[in-house]
């Protein structure tokens, strides 16, 4: 006899006693076997007649587990105290039927999902950044590059090395995630590690997203980084000129060409790649353009930049009739860019380690250290606020400092 609606598994049963009561129960349902039914000399039996003729006879096997509960109701209770007895125990006992329930579609989750949390993140990882349609050519690159910091970490950790080409998803702890913060903050500086941990989390946080992790390893685990500090290469003026003034066989004069319009616009190599010639107005000498990056996200997204004469030549006339498409800069992926560009500084002598990025960090640095004022620079970086900007005075006032120091020291009147 059954106490429970028909979706509810398990189900709250009860049994009939002889002494006027019933006994409570919870029955499971574990699902159904099927196995074909044979003849005599062991062959498949198939149906030979009706809707189902020609496909194969199964004997039908439903599993079920039952769990005594050990309470018991009146099945006719005589009075108001056997009526409340009963109402007391029916509710206990649905509470335990709850509660059953909540752990059953948990095990039975764990169960269908087991094998899926048996798969290899690593696999996953390498899987996200080669095969996920939905990223950008740079972000791709960018959580390619987390996963080797990550590789590297797991190789060189003596407690973590067994994992470092196999880690199963039940294997990443948030232990091993903390250990993973210490390695990125010991061996980068300034936002990097903050940034590389950004991309790594992204992925796990993909993976818990599909259930392949039960409890996320990253929650309450962060990276903080100190906004105002700055360990960021920069250009200063004589080394753009001695680096605009280098020529060495094999060069690549478009990468060049857009790298140096970067150092004086404060532009990002994704929005530099992007420009066309309808960017550019020669009339009045200004580039306008909506930044990459907080598109559809900042309302300070436009930018719009003076440009000189020099700059203008720089950028050339269109070659097609078409200039809303046409790009002013033919360059290639990032990687091969960042490739050329450190080519090129190595070449001009040049000892520091220059990324495309920094074109943009140069621009502010300089025009800062020129007297330019910081809501001038914000303007013309596109920042949405100057505390964005407040960084780079940091590097300016260090400039200052060994400045001051490159004078020698005093010995004026003393002994």
């Amino acid at each position: 006899m059954s106490c429970a609606s028909p979706e509810q598994n398990p189900k709250l049963q009860q049994s009939e006693l002889k002494d006027g009561r019933a006994s409570l129960y919870l029955e499971f349902y574990l699902g159904r076997s099927e196995t074909p039914v044979l003849d005599d000399e062991g062959n498949q039996v198939f149906y030979t007649s009706g809707a189902m003729t020609g496909k194969p006879k199964y004997q039908v096997k439903h599993i079920r587990k039952r769990e005594n509960l050990n309470l018991y109701i009146w099945l006719h209770p005589r009075n108001t105290q056997e009526r409340l007895q009963n109402k007391n125990t029916l509710a206990l006992a649905e509470k335990i039927r709850f509660e059953r329930e909540q752990e059953f579609l948990e095990d039975r989750e764990g169960y269908r999902l087991k094998k899926e949390r048996q798969r290899d993140f690593l696999q996953y990882y390498r899987d996200f950044f080669n095969e996920n349609p939905n990223l950008s050519r740079m972000m791709k690159c960018s959580i390619r590059q987390s996963y080797t910091k990550f590789i590297n970490f797991l190789h060189e950790s003596p407690r973590y090395s067994l994992y470092d080409t196999v880690l199963r998803m039940e294997q990443l702890t948030p232990d091993m995630v903390t250990a993973f913060t210490d390695y990125l903050k010991k061996h980068g500086t300034g936002e990097g590690p903050k940034g590389m941990y950004g991309r790594f989390k992204k992925v796990v946080t993909a993976a818990f997203d599909e259930g392949l992790i039960k409890k996320h390893p990253c929650k309450g685990i962060t990276i903080k980084w100190d906004r105002n500090s700055f360990s960021k290469e920069i250009l200063s003026p004589d080394e753009i000129k001695r680096l605009m003034a280098t020529r060495y066989k094999g060069e690549n004069t478009e990468m060049q060409r857009a790298f140096i319009f970067c150092l004086f616009t404060g532009i990002r190599w994704c929005d530099v790649k992007l420009l066309t010639y309808a960017n550019v107005d020669p009339m009045t000498k200004t580039l306008r353009f909506q930044q990459k990056k907080v598109r559809n996200i900042s309302s300070r997204s436009w930018v719009t930049t003076p440009l000189t004469d020099d700059m203008l030549a720089l950028v050339g006339e269109p070659t097609t009739n078409d200039h809303s498409t046409e790009p002013i800069f033919k360059i290639g992926p990032y990687v091969s860019c960042n490739q050329q560009l450190k080519k090129w500084v190595a070449e001009a002598g040049i000892r520091k380690k220059i990324s495309w990025h920094c074109s943009r960090h140069s621009f502010a640095v300089n025009l800062l250290s020129n007297g330019a004022n910081i809501k001038t620079v914000a303007d013309l970086m596109g920042h949405s606020s100057i505390t964005m900007t407040e960084k780079y005075l940091h590097v300016v006032d260090s400039f200052k400092q060994d400045a001051i120091h490159s004078l020698g020291s005093i010995s004026y009147g003393m002994s």
